[in-house]
């Protein structure tokens, strides 16, 4: 992921999830570009940051709390959780908030 992501206006809801991972595995970055994938299918997803270097930050934007409380009961996804808490992460956070106010720059060209 190499883009910032288009929201809409506020409000709307963040998840910030950060983590630093035990050794890494072929297994878990499939597994990352699955739920990528999958988060992008739900209903209310609105887009996703995310950036690793030692500490690991994923920020997605959702438009409402439901959806958020849905997209952590998806199956596949509570899957890769209990996946994440055996094997993958040394150690992580999830953060959720609501976005009041954003704003940026974009340089054309």
């Amino acid at each position: 992921m190499s883009e910032i992501a288009r929201t809409p206006e506020p409000p709307y809801f963040a998840v910030i999830f950060s983590s630093i991972r035990t050794e890494s595995d072929l297994e878990y970055g499939l597994m990352s570009d699955r739920m990528v994938e999958l988060a992008a299918t739900q209903p209310g997803y609105l887009g996703m940051e995310s950036a690793r270097a030692g500490l690991g930050i994923t920020v997605s934007y959702w438009s409402s709390l439901e959806a958020i409380k849905a997209w952590r009961h998806n199956a596949e996804h509570e899957l890769a959780q209990r996946k994440g808490y055996q094997a993958w992460y040394q150690s992580f956070k999830v953060r959720i908030c609501k976005v009041e106010r954003d704003y940026g720059f974009e340089r054309d060209g």
